[in-house]
């Protein structure tokens, strides 16, 4: 008898060396290729366009040494005569190893489709953050509950009763924080959908403010005046929003009024003079000027235009220009805008 064919637990010295070998040479493989291998493939992918290569390359750069040698050590004990309680403890740790490998890999390609998934629909940094974060805890919690179930079943305990009790669990726990779960899902629809992104003035109800900041629960608004407004997301979307900043195009009316005295032949002219001066303005396009209603003091005309440019100051100043205009021109054709007044008629002979 040799000195490598000494048994050690049943085990000759040469059988016992042969594990030693394949777990180094296995270890060894996969810190080359992290250290080596990846790196040159790195340089690769970050020449190339495709992105789907830096998902692999970074799958591989996130294979962990430790679960690849547990691995390899249940794949040299193969050649071992050991115990059978012994054998599965080893297979249970390799299965738990590939159970974590694997969700590590998956973490990596979930990463990838979020990135890309919230890239293409997020206008701003700041929402795609916030839909990437919670997008990212919710699949990545359901893959590690998922996992851990596998290692719990893997290692001998029944998961039935334990998948039916998260599931009471789940329910109750759901009823509990049900608003702060209403209002992540409804931080994803505003970031996903985008009915508004930062940086649009919207009005809700009777407050009126711009995008500043979009959380998983709340979004802020800053005022016209300057105070911050906070909504809950799901208030939010529940409300009626109406968003400028979505506006090619803003409308112009107004109402103005001149006497009855004002002779005939003028004011049919009225609208023309109307006309002329809403269409020397700038960026605006002329609707129509009409002798709207006979008033209880005054002709009531209603002007419409369009203006090109839907900025709310740029809406203002054209209002005040139109308004200058009018005024000048009533004056030098002596048409007269009344105050609204009233007659009182006193009837004296019964007293």
């Amino acid at each position: 008898m040799t000195f490598l064919q000494t048994d050690i637990l049943d085990n000759s010295l040469i059988q016992w060396f042969s594990v030693v070998a394949i777990v180094i040479l296995i270890g060894l493989a996969a810190w080359l290729i992290q250290r080596v291998v990846i790196k040159r493939l790195r340089r690769i992918s970050e020449r190339t366009k495709f992105q789907a290569d830096d998902l692999v390359v970074n799958m591989l750069d996130n294979t962990k040494n430790l679960l690849v040698i547990l691995v390899a050590l249940y794949i040299g004990s193969q050649l071992l005569v050991l115990p059978d309680k012994v054998s599965s403890i080893l297979r249970t740790v390799a299965v738990i190893a590939l159970l974590a490998q694997a969700a590590l890999w998956a973490s990596q390609v979930i990463n990838y489709i979020l990135v890309n998934y919230v890239r293409d629909r997020a206008k701003d940094e700041v929402s795609g953050a916030t839909a990437y974060t919670a997008l990212s805890f919710i699949s990545r919690l359901a893959l590690w509950v998922l996992v851990g179930l596998l290692v719990l079943d893997n290692i001998g305990v029944e998961i039935s009763s334990l998948i039916t009790g998260l599931g009471i669990t789940g329910v109750a726990v759901a009823l509990a924080v049900q608003n702060i779960l209403g209002d992540l899902f409804s931080s994803l629809t505003i970031v996903l959908d985008k009915p508004f992104v930062i940086g649009d003035t919207i009005v809700v109800g009777e407050f009126t403010g711009t995008v500043e900041h979009i959380g998983l629960k709340t979004t802020r608004l800053r005022s016209l005046n300057g105070e911050e407004l906070v909504f809950a997301n799901t208030d939010l979307l529940q409300s009626r929003i109406r968003n400028f900043k979505k506006m090619d195009e803003r409308r112009g009316v107004f109402t103005v009024g001149v006497s009855y005295n004002t002779p005939q032949d003028k004011v049919e002219q009225i609208p023309l003079i109307i006309q002329a001066i809403v269409e020397a303005q700038e960026g605006l396009r002329f609707q129509r000027a009409h002798l709207k209603t006979l008033g209880p003091s005054t002709l009531d005309y209603e002007v419409v235009y369009t203006l090109l440019n839907p900025d709310f100051t740029f809406y203002m100043d054209a209002q005040q220009a139109i308004y200058f205009d009018l005024l000048q021109r009533f004056a030098e054709e002596q048409i007269e805008m009344p105050y609204p007044t009233q007659s009182l008629l006193v009837d004296l002979s019964k007293h």
